[in-house]
């Protein structure tokens, strides 16, 4: 086994494409092609966890948070970040980080916490823009099917909780095949009419390969006649935060004692309890700050996330309720998450979890 297929499954299973464009997210570090000795799951990158890494014969780190989050343009030993990077560079190791991606999938990072809290009937705050794309593909009409069947099979035609979804129209195409052609139907240098269908279907970005490597592989022509449209429509199935309701209804100083105790948290943050009952639950896993509007148009009776700034707790106006759990404290089930993705994927190997307190925020 090798650390590329780890980091290619995860590059699938939690694409790139999903991350925020000032994050560094993927292959950050190191071989793909070496020889996989072990995998440590960790949310930072530290010396520390570099030492335990190599004690425990990892020569993969899989982090939460990218070790290089902005340019590096020396390597001194001037900071935490280059003193790290020169240990995993003496040492083989190589590093791949899933951040705000593993933020947006539906399953991630703030789905984790939800269930954590004891959230269900859990739906995505905020969606992503600019990832659908509609493909229109012509074919004949014996091999609709076909086609309809290999695109549905590489991730195409999903809408919320319904797939196979596609548009389908009967028309005649025309062609007319060239001298170096080899044509599927009709005679070359002749114009030949064909019976066919337009297939229309929606598909995110980063299933593009895929998907058309599918269409084509099915698909009878020598030359396919496609489309590939934007769309303005969000992903219902990727984005930040998520929102959900507890079993029962519960008063507020219940519900954060209840927090406290789920989470293992030694302090919380939070403001005035409203005097309504606490039912519907929003949480963005880290800063969710720009999340605040968006969970009380939901219709949130509580708001759980992290790094809220003084002023930030204003903005609940006595409508709901804003708590602040802790910026690593909501994000470390990162590790568990993790290891849950590798462990389905690869059931004979067994990555290890960081015992490192990465957390460089302390409470007396």
């Amino acid at each position: 086994m090798f650390i590329k297929n780890i980091t290619n499954f995860l590059d699938d299973k939690v694409p790139p494409m999903l991350q925020e464009s000032y994050d560094n997210s993927g292959f950050l570090i190191g071989d793909k092609n070496q020889e996989l000795t072990g995998a440590l799951l960790c949310v930072d990158v530290t010396e520390a966890v570099v030492d335990e890494a190599i004690e425990k014969s990892c020569n993969l780190i899989v982090s939460h948070h990218p070790l290089i989050f902005k340019g590096l343009k020396r390597l001194t030993g001037q900071d935490d970040v280059a003193r790290t990077v020169q240990k995993i560079i003496r040492n083989d190791l190589s590093v791949y980080a899933a951040h705000t991606n593993l933020d947006s999938v539906d399953f991630g990072v703030s789905n984790i916490l939800a269930k954590k809290i004891g959230l269900s009937n859990l739906k995505i705050m905020d969606p992503k823009p600019g990832i659908l794309k509609k493909l229109v593909v012509f074919c004949p009409s014996d091999y609709a099917e076909k086609v309809r069947k290999a695109i549905f099979e590489a991730g195409a035609g999903n809408i919320g909780d319904y797939d196979s979804c596609s548009f389908n129209l009967e028309g005649q195409g025309s062609f007319k095949a060239g001298d170096n052609s080899d044509p599927f139907v009709g005679e070359k240098g002749e114009l030949h009419y064909e019976a066919e269908v337009r297939v229309e279907t929606v598909f995110p970005e980063f299933l593009k390969g895929k998907v058309l490597n599918a269409m084509i592989a099915a698909h009878p022509y020598e030359e396919v006649a496609y489309d590939i449209y934007p769309l303005d429509n969000k992903f219902e199935q990727a984005g930040l935060g998520m929102i959900g309701a507890l079993d029962k209804e519960l008063d507020a100083d219940e519900f954060l004692n209840d927090l406290k105790s789920r989470l293992d948290l030694k302090a919380i943050r939070h403001t005035n309890a409203t005097g309504k009952k606490v039912k519907k639950v929003a949480v963005c896993g880290g800063a969710g700050s720009f999340l605040i509007g968006k969970a009380k148009s939901m219709g949130a009776d509580i708001f759980v996330t992290a790094d809220l700034k003084y002023h930030d707790f204003f903005a609940a106006e006595d409508d709901f309720i804003l708590v602040d759990v802790g910026h690593y404290e909501s994000e470390k089930y990162t590790k568990e998450l993790l290891n849950q993705l590798i462990i389905e994927k690869f059931p004979t190997f067994a990555p290890t979890l960081s015992k490192v307190d990465a957390n460089p925020v302390k409470y007396l």
